[in-house]
């Protein structure tokens, strides 16, 4: 069996409670034993609702929030509280969700990617050649390198933040909404050269999206995430058009379509308006279908 390039070992980040007066009085299990495993050169998509814990783990992975419990294994190598090593951070890198955000408004595109170049002691003499490689592996212009983030669209924005997580020559790449506060045809542009920097450097990807129809056509494997744990795994097929779980389910019912034949895919539960369903309610659901389609037999 091969190494994977990434390994979760039941990892958990529990979050406690207080009271006015300080005293802790519970748990918030936002991420609670996951595991998972991504092969070198794979694509893993983490899909789930607002506040299933997906971004958490990629804090933990980046070693922005500290493990409760659980082993994070990149490349063969138990990497738990070795985040924040110059080591470390030439491993793994993140794209974040919003590039308006994550960009420094004041430096410009060129002083941007040489952070990461400098924070890992790149020779300053090829510096520059470094930085114009990089807009050309993004497929940006050379003299973009002089531009401010303000004079960017969207989507030259977040290939400038790719750019930037590339400039050490990382192993792995950490992709959190990537494409979400994009435009719909920029997003397929975006996860198109993904893909062409996957091939041509060997990347492998951790792909964290609430999107799954953009997820089904990026991702080769599929962990489906609810209240901080994975609930459903498998090939993306496998997943997307035979679910297992009464969530999964539900996530794939609510995605939009266009078509008729799409429509006739999707699959049939009822869904909560303005929230997603406890373990509870799900049960009840799946019960009231049984039922009625006893009373239809009958």
């Amino acid at each position: 069996m091969t190494t994977p390039m990434l390994e979760l070992v039941n990892l958990s980040k529990h979050f406690p409670t207080r009271n006015g007066f300080g005293r802790q009085i519970g748990l918030v299990k936002a991420v609670d034993a996951v595991s998972l495993r991504i092969e070198t050169g794979g694509i893993y998509g983490l899909a789930g609702e607002s506040g299933s814990g997906k971004s958490t783990i990629a804090r933990m992975i980046m070693g922005l929030a500290t493990p409760t419990s659980g082993d994070i294994v990149l490349d063969g190598e138990n990497v738990s509280g070795q985040s924040g090593t110059r080591a470390y951070g030439r491993k793994v890198q993140m794209v974040f969700q919003n590039p308006g955000s994550s960009l420094n408004p004041r430096r410009s595109i060129g002083a941007s990617i040489a952070v990461p170049l400098d924070a890992h002691g790149h020779p300053r003499a090829t510096r520059r050649q470094r930085i114009s490689e990089l807009l050309e592996m993004v497929q940006l212009p050379a003299n973009f390198a002089e531009r401010y983030p303000h004079e960017l669209s969207g989507g030259q924005k977040q290939r400038v933040a790719i750019a930037r997580a590339l400039a050490v020559a990382p192993k792995l790449l950490v992709l959190d909404e990537p494409t979400s506060a994009l435009d719909v045809s920029v997003q397929a542009r975006v996860i198109d050269l993904l893909v062409d920097l996957g091939r041509e450097l060997g990347l492998t990807y951790l792909f964290i999206s609430h999107d799954l129809s953009l997820m089904r056509n990026f991702a080769e494997r599929v962990g489906v995430l609810y209240r901080g744990q994975i609930v459903e795994t498998g090939p993306v097929d496998q997943v997307f058009e035979h679910p297992q779980h009464d969530y999964t389910r539900l996530l794939l019912a609510s995605v939009p379509v266009i078509s008729a034949e799409e429509e006739a895919m999707r699959p049939r539960i009822p869904l909560i308006d303005g929230e997603i369903p406890t373990a509870e309610q799900l049960i009840a659901l799946r019960a009231g279908a049984a039922s009625a389609s006893q009373r239809t037999e009958k």
